[in-house]
């Protein structure tokens, strides 16, 4: 190699890693400035906050506690209008919770299929996935089960290539149980507890997700005793709206295409707090836990 070559190499070289230290200096800047996940949820702007449609909120009371659950109408519009019917007609007042998977499911409903219906459907065609538009918050990180996953209105979401958009199955994910059948759900849910099922995702139909009670479900009884008069009871299932006003609560949730979530999907992955030695890097859908407040009163 001529000296020519040789300081054109040099400089290359050179060049090359002064680009890379900037790049490496530009990244560890920006992750001393990233706000921990509970300061962005604690300082995020007013307009990051959505109000919770009362009408699509369900109230369910249990002798563990009260769980309030988000329904999902973009997704699967047909389940959730069918709930509401059922929850107004008092179908679910007095069934049970009759099935707990440690770790797994809470699942409840009319185990024997023989109570009568009044206005609402037994079984429904399955609302798996939409092919309708959403707007939707990439994650943007690999996922082991969709071609991309991420948020749509508060939910956790994925899509694929074809068009296709269903929520996945994160902890306190509410859907419909089903036989073998793909469409014979309609009255008995379920309720995600503990480690996601994601190979659940596209088999059955999720409708919404727990905003505020998991501690309910988790602390139902496993296994029902013969001295037992009662088994888990569902005293009453309510649409929010017709809560008198004394009874109801106003809930908010960070809306999922705000600036503040972004920030905190990326919290998630790099975890700025201190404790940490080790950061990922990375998060998957199930991992970012999406805020939850009641309403500030105005003051």
């Amino acid at each position: 190699m001529n000296k020519h070559n040789y300081a054109r190499g040099l400089s290359l070289v050179l060049a090359v890693a002064l680009s890379q230290f900037s790049l490496n200096t530009n990244a560890n800047e920006g992750s001393k400035t990233l706000r921990s996940p509970s300061e962005i949820t604690e300082k995020a702007e007013a307009g990051s906050w959505r109000n919770v449609d009362p009408e699509n909120l369900l109230r369910m009371e249990l002798d563990t506690g009260t769980a309030w659950i988000e329904l999902a109408p973009q997704f699967a519009p047909e389940h959730v209008s069918n709930i509401k019917v059922l929850a107004r007609d008092g179908f679910y007042d007095g069934l049970s919770v009759y099935r707990f998977v440690e770790g797994f499911v809470a699942q409840g409903g009319d185990a024997s299929n023989e109570k009568a219906i009044k206005n609402g459907k037994r079984t429904l065609k399955s609302e798996r996935f939409t092919k309708q538009p959403l707007a939707f918050t990439e994650l943007g990180f690999k996922d082991v089960f969709a071609e991309q996953t991420g948020f749509v209105d508060g939910f956790a979401a994925a899509q694929n290539k074809q068009g296709e958009s269903w929520m996945v199955h994160c902890p306190g994910a509410f859907a419909m149980a089903r036989n073998n059948p793909v469409d014979s759900g309609g009255t008995e849910f379920y309720v995600v507890l503990g480690h996601a099922p994601r190979y659940l995702d596209r088999n059955v139909t999720v409708f919404g997700r727990v905003i505020d009670g998991m501690s309910a479900f988790q602390s139902l009884q496993r296994k029902k005793n013969e001295q037992d008069k009662e088994f888990n009871p569902i005293r009453s299932l309510k649409v929010a709206s017709d809560l008198d006003k004394t009874e109801q609560k106003h809930w908010q949730m960070m809306k999922t295409d705000s600036a503040d979530f972004k920030e905190l999907i990326l919290s998630r992955a790099k975890r700025p707090e201190a404790w940490f030695v080790e950061q990922p890097g990375v998060v998957d859908v199930c991992g970012v836990a999406i805020p939850v407040r009641e309403k500030p009163k105005v003051q």
